[in-house]
């Protein structure tokens, strides 16, 4: 009985056995099966460009265009003119004539003082002027009689003489009068409150009611936007730079951007320079002056500034990311039409955050590697598997810097 138990056993286990060899046997038939010819050529975990030894990268064109060298500096706005208006007399705030955040020319009304006091006192002035002037008339009426009789030798020449200092007397009584009303009227003109510049009102101080102390109470205040002014500052780096473009007698070219270097609020020109080098920050102030036709800037508003300074005419332009360190400078990766890698030295004259100036055996058109230069030589089979398209933008003319790239913006403050 153990031995047929045994026996019956030792079958089993072979039956077992041949099932599971069969069922693997078609597990792997059905998998081959289910490859690609592509999947089956190129092997397990390896691709069409490992077998060819072909190195992936990313490139761009090299181009030819107009580099317009900036220094970029951060801003404030400044009021070209600013005036607090005040009131030159003391009186009641009897009527405002405008509306807070207008705008105003030169001249026009803004407020007026109640003006009752100053107008009788200006009566009062032009009645002693009256009176003086009839006693100057009276006065040289008998001088001239005197005069006259004198002539005749009817009255002593001491008549005379007195006569003619009551006449000079008078004379200068009738001054003080007109200085007198003039000062009176002039009063009643500083009733009325006008603008002294033109410009934009901010938020009025008082209202009709108040009373006014004269130059000691400001009504509101008057700044001048259009043109508007921009102060900042440059190294002292950038200095000889600015000087050399300034000494050429064309003017400097000054744009305004927002925060984020987005969008161009207004552009103008270099106005003026300060004197001497600020000591504790080695910086120079700058002062630029803008049309600000859209009323985008405010005063005390913060800006971002380009100042241009030079620009290159028909500049050969690569991407920052194309260059390379080496043992003998700086150079860029090449890609030739047989999709070979090339390496070629560079010179780089000018640049900026995106893109740099340089002089080099390169014509515009040229690829140059950007990415995936790590695994290069020359004579490398390379793969281009991305080429920016970014680099091949249109020349830009610095006379549309609304039309800049950022490209074409050089940041000179470090």
């Amino acid at each position: 009985m153990s031995s047929t138990h045994s026996s019956v056993t030792t079958k089993k286990k072979i039956l077992w056995s041949v099932l599971t060899l069969v069922v693997l046997a078609l597990v792997y038939w059905a998998w081959q099966a289910s490859q690609s010819p592509t999947d089956k050529a190129a092997g397990p975990r390896m691709g069409r460009g490992f077998m060819q030894d072909a190195v992936p990268v990313s490139v761009a064109k090299v181009r030819q265009d107009v580099f317009v060298e900036q220094i970029k500096a951060l801003g404030t706005v400044t009021a070209w003119r600013k005036a607090e208006v005040t009131s030159q007399v003391s009186g009641i705030l009897e009527r405002i004539h405008f509306e807070e955040g207008q705008s105003v020319q030169q001249g026009d009304l803004l407020a007026e003082i109640d003006a009752r006091s100053y107008k009788a006192a200006l009566l009062q002035a032009e009645g002693a002027l009256q009176e003086t002037r009839a006693q100057l008339t009276s006065a040289q009426l008998d001088l001239k009689r005197y005069q006259e009789l004198r002539a005749d030798d009817s009255i002593a020449q001491q008549t005379v003489e007195h006569q003619q200092a009551t006449v000079n007397q008078l004379q200068g009584t009738l001054k003080v009068r007109e200085a007198q009303r003039d000062a009176a009227k002039l009063n009643l003109d500083y009733s009325r409150i006008t603008a002294p510049i033109s410009g934009r009102l901010g938020l009025r101080a008082l209202d009709v009611g108040n009373h006014v102390a004269a130059g000691n109470t400001v009504l509101v205040t008057l700044t001048q936007h259009q043109p508007i002014g921009i102060g900042f500052t440059i190294t002292e780096q950038a200095i000889g730079s600015v000087q050399q473009a300034v000494s050429k007698g064309q003017p400097l070219k000054v744009l305004a951007w927002n925060r984020d270097e987005t969008e161009l609020l207004a552009e103008g020109v270099l106005d003026s320079m300060d004197n001497q080098v600020d000591a504790a920050t080695g910086t120079l102030r700058l002062k630029a002056r803008l049309a600000n036709k859209d009323n985008l800037l405010f005063p005390q508003q913060f800006v971002n500034v380009s100042l241009q300074v030079a620009k290159h005419e028909q500049a050969l332009l690569v991407p920052n990311d194309a260059l390379q360190f080496g043992s003998q400078g700086r150079f860029v990766w090449r890609v030739l039409p047989d999709s070979t890698a090339q390496m070629v030295q560079v010179k780089v004259t000018q640049s900026d955050a995106n893109y740099s100036v340089i002089s080099a055996d390169l014509s515009a058109g040229d690829s140059v590697v950007i990415e995936g230069v790590d695994r290069l030589k020359n004579g490398s089979k390379v793969e281009v598997i991305r080429a920016d398209g970014s680099s091949e933008a249109p020349a830009v003319s610095a006379d549309k810097p609304e039309q800049q790239p950022d490209s074409n913006r050089r940041s000179q403050q470090r």
